[in-house]
Order: C-alpha cells, then structure tokens, then sequence
C-alpha cells in the first residue's frame, strides 16, 4: 500500500501549528484546533467590465494564478448612476478548496507577500471578528505566475481566507502560527 503524498502546507500544520495552537489557546483536542476551510480570489472590474479585452486578461490571470477557471459575477440589480444593469458581469470569483487551498497559502505566504513592494506587514485589522482574513492586492504582477512583460492592463484583487475560528484571537493566533506576516 503506498501512501498518500502530503502538501507542504498540510505537513507544516500537522507537525508545528496544530501543536502550536493547541498549547496557545488551550485546546485538548486536536480537531478543534481552527483550520482554513476555503480561501477565495476576487476581481472587480468596474468600468472595465464593459471592455471584453480587459475581462479576458482578468480571466486568463485568475486561471494562471488559480489553476482553476474563474466564474463570472454578474450584478443583482441595475444601478443608474455607475451604469449598471441587471445581469451585466461586473467581476470575477474563484473559490479553492482542499489541496489547491493549501498550495495557494503557501505559495501566498512564502513567494507572494515578500515580492510586495513597501510591504511592512499585513495590518491586524484584516482579520475580522469571525477569524478570517482578507488582503487586497493593488496589481496582480506580484504573483509568480504573472510576467510583467506580458502585462498590457494591471488590476487589483482580493484574496479571503476562511478559516474556522470563532473569534478574531483564535483566527489571529493561526495566521500567526501559519507565518503570516503582520505588522507590530
């Protein structure tokens, strides 16, 4: 029988933050440890949205980003003063879950945050009082998979991470234990 290969991420939990956790917040039980259920990329494209170029390249960077083909969002309601009509699509979603998860935050935490320029840490008040965390990115080209050559339109985008922690203390105390880097 031959065993199942790990991710980088799930043994760094399994051996260092779940211990970790557990001594912190005085858990006895190792499944009640809070963990990351799914952690999902936005993109917004306002005015852009009209312009079938520029949804293109939003797509194509989510897809290379993600591994994963991006569902479109569409509006719910028209709003006549920023031009916009029910149904029109006005952004972009992935969602990852499991494996690709995990492949993400480590790649997220070890390779993207630190090719951020003026980056001093991620500020505390990004992790709300349900214990997630959400980052917003004001150019895509800090992700690996994206060369700046190949750019014609830079856009921004958000990542959220959904965890299973309560409370801001318990979702705080993971992201701290997964090597999140925050400011002092």
């Amino acid at each position: 029988m031959t065993k199942k290969p790990t991710s980088l991420y799930k043994d760094y939990y399994d051996k260092k933050v779940a211990p970790a956790l557990m001594k912190q917040l005085h858990i006895k039980n190792v499944m009640a440890c809070p963990k990351v259920n799914k952690v999902s990329l936005n993109v917004g494209l306002g005015k852009a949205a009209k312009e079938a170029a520029t949804f293109e390249v939003a797509e194509n960077t989510l897809k290379r980003i993600t591994g994963q083909k991006p569902v479109v969002t569409k509006a719910r309601k028209a709003i006549s003063n920023f031009k916009v009509r029910a149904d029109m699509p006005i952004g972009l979603t992935v969602v990852l879950r499991g494996r690709r998860s995990e492949e993400f935050l480590w790649k997220l935490i070890h390779i993207t945050l630190p090719r951020v320029r003026d980056f001093h840490g991620l500020s505390t008040k990004s992790v709300d009082r349900t214990g997630n965390l959400a980052i917003g990115f004001k150019e895509h080209l800090v992700f690996p998979e994206i060369k700046s050559d190949e750019v014609d339109r830079i856009h921004g985008l958000e990542v959220i991470i959904n965890t299973t922690a309560k409370t801001k203390e318990r979702g705080f105390a993971l992201f701290k234990a997964l090597g999140f880097p925050f400011q002092k």
